[in-house]
């Protein structure tokens, strides 16, 4: 269960051998004798095909057999074909996007694609050529889904050379990992110029060298050279630090590791602790600098999927022990139908998923599920190839699960508290906007509580808590559900809805006190002094600056450390450190 895009649909267009040919058509294009019903193309239309794409279809095909109809149209608008619908592509007319409005609000580490395919020109020179464009297009959108998963340029040309072009994303990775416990890595590097060239002997040298131009632009918006110059140690291009694989960290429960004995540098060693979590994956070099600020300690990285049914790839960098943890029990459910079990009835045989993607702080709207229902319904049982890839694409991408027949549907606000190891309710109060927003930010409670679980003991009587970046508060939780009494908390959050879903939580479970900030900026050595000597000093400073320019869905402002959000970061530092001198004068 990847955290990355969903691979596009890129199934062959079909043909209708027995649809007529040009000598039984009319002037208008349609059967001699056959009556095209309006309802029919609206029909289509209603489920989100171009008006003009499905007349263009019908004229192709026919509209007897409704399943090669509705393959053709898939096949349209996954290959973003507007070639193919002659003057569609001149009067306005496009091709439905499946990602509505939404995708602009993807600001978590879930969806790192960004294939900026558009405004690409058409060959007019002849209909080959411009087939192998369409194909050239769908190859480069599968290509950097892969680069995106943390495979090399390389290792993904080699398996669509392999595989073939149609073949499905889980077909490709398979192929990579085979290749890589082969270590038949000796043929990675025969794409990019030998097959590249072979491929081109057809088209002109104008064409060659515009389409090689494009490639070179997406290469050097990923980072990557000539042949992709990327880490053989992690085959990815955002990380230079090595995340590993299982990410299970030093260790998790279930997983037998060889021990782990880390010596952390002596400024590293409390009072007081502190743990700092982001996103894993992150623009190259991000975690060397979050590690050598904090002191060079080595990062932890923890997939959530190893704990819980939802993936969550994250960083933690913290000088807490890593012997005696435990987890909190009754330990979450690992599988969907573990944790909704009733969802298992509607749940068709095709859809392989056992787990969800990284919850997001979106959901998928209206017409994305309409969409789904209705090409369902239109499909035999079960559906084509192409109709079950393109539904499966979109549920993994938007953790939709199977409510009815044909019918799917976002998780629910307090679906996700649970995933997440909130308690039930936990964001109600605002609006469910924000509560996906809130817990698609938030950190999951299961990891950070076996982290935080090192304190229970050495902190019988309670600990006193510095709160950065608080968000809703998972943090807190942790410990709550930990049995570890928080004396005091100061919490520094400038979402107003996450103070107050934070304050809600706090007036019903908590008697310690709970003191917030609105802003890290306003924290001063004076203030921070302050709170020091008020509370003697803290136990623990805990924290996840944002990761707004840090996530693989933000390319556009994929900023790193030096974005507006991310640079944040140097605050969680700068008061961490000021704490610990005020703590040394003590």
């Amino acid at each position: 269960e990847s955290d990355g895009e969903a691979a596009p649909s890129s199934a062959p267009t079909l043909r209708n051998l027995d649809a007529p040919g040009p000598s039984t058509l009319n002037s208008n294009g349609w059967a001699n004798g056959e009556a095209t019903s309006t309802s029919l193309v609206e029909e289509y239309v209603t489920m989100g095909f171009p008006k003009d794409m499905v007349v263009k279809g019908i004229k192709e095909i026919g509209h007897n057999d409704v399943n090669a109809l509705l393959e053709l149209l898939l096949t349209y608008k996954a290959l973003g074909d507007e070639g193919a619908l002659g003057d569609c592509s001149t009067s306005g007319c496009a091709c439905p996007n499946v990602q509505d409005d939404d995708d602009d609000d993807l600001d978590s580490d879930n969806w790192d694609n960004d294939n900026d395919t558009g405004g690409r020109e058409h060959n007019s020179d002849s209909s080959g050529d411009e087939d192998f464009l369409k194909e050239m297009s769908a190859k480069d959108e599968k290509i950097n889904l892969l680069v995106d998963m943390g495979f090399s340029e390389d290792e993904a040309n080699m398996a669509m050379t392999t595989c073939g072009v149609d073949a499905d994303l889980c077909v490709l990775v398979d192929s990579i990992s085979a290749s890589r416990v082969a270590g038949d890595c000796h043929s990675r590097n025969l794409f990019d110029d030998q097959v590249m060239d072979r491929c081109f002997d057809s088209f002109g040298e104008r064409e060659k060298a515009r389409l090689m131009e494009e490639r070179k632009k997406k290469r050097k918006r990923y980072g990557g050279g000539s042949h992709g110059n990327r880490s053989s140690l992690d085959g990815s291009d955002d990380e230079q630090m090595h995340l590993p694989n299982p990410m299970v960290g030093f260790n998790l429960p279930g997983y037998r590791r060889p021990s782990v004995m880390r010596m952390l540098p002596q400024q590293a060693i409390g009072p007081p602790f502190f743990y700092y979590e982001n996103v894993a994956r992150t623009p190259r070099g991000v975690w060397e600098t979050i590690s050598r600020f904090l002191y060079d300690i080595e990062p932890e990285f923890v997939d959530s999927m190893h704990l819980s049914a939802a993936a969550r790839k994250r960083g933690y960098i913290h000088n807490l022990p890593i012997e005696n943890r435990s987890p909190l029990l009754p330990l979450p459910p690992k599988t969907i139908f573990e944790a909704f079990p009733h969802y298992k009835k509607w749940w068709p045989s095709w859809d392989p998923r056992r787990q969800l993607n990284c919850l997001q702080t979106t959901v998928a709207s209206a017409k994305t599920t309409e969409r789904i229902q209705c090409l369902l319904a239109r499909s035999s049982n079960p559906p084509p190839p192409s109709v079950q890839k393109y539904v499966i694409d979109e549920c993994r991408k938007w953790n939709l699960v199977w409510v009815g027949k044909n019918k799917v549907a976002p998780l629910e606000p307090n679906e996700v508290e649970y995933l997440l190891g909130f308690p039930r309710d936990h964001t109600r109060g605002v609006g469910k906007t924000e509560r996906y927003k809130s817990l698609g930010n938030s950190f999951h409670v299961d990891t950070v509580a076996y982290h935080l679980s090192v304190l229970r003991d050495m902190f019988p009587n309670g600990v006193s808590v510095l709160s950065l970046f608080t968000g809703i508060g998972g943090g807190e939780v942790a410990l709550h559900r930990l049995g570890i009494h928080m004396r005091a908390v100061v919490s520094v959050e400038i979402g107003e809805a996450n103070r107050r879903i934070l304050r809600g939580w706090w007036d019903q479970t908590q008697t310690g006190t709970l003191i917030e900030v609105a802003d890290v900026k306003s924290l001063t050595p004076d203030i921070i002094a302050s709170y020091v000597g008020r509370f003697g000093g803290f136990d623990l400073v805990i924290g996840g600056s944002p990761c707004n320019n840090l996530a693989g869905s933000n390319r556009h402002h994929r900023d790193g450390l030096e974005g507006e959000q991310s640079s944040l970061f140097y605050h969680y530092f700068r008061i961490l450190d000021v704490v610990k001198s005020a703590m040394a004068r003590m």
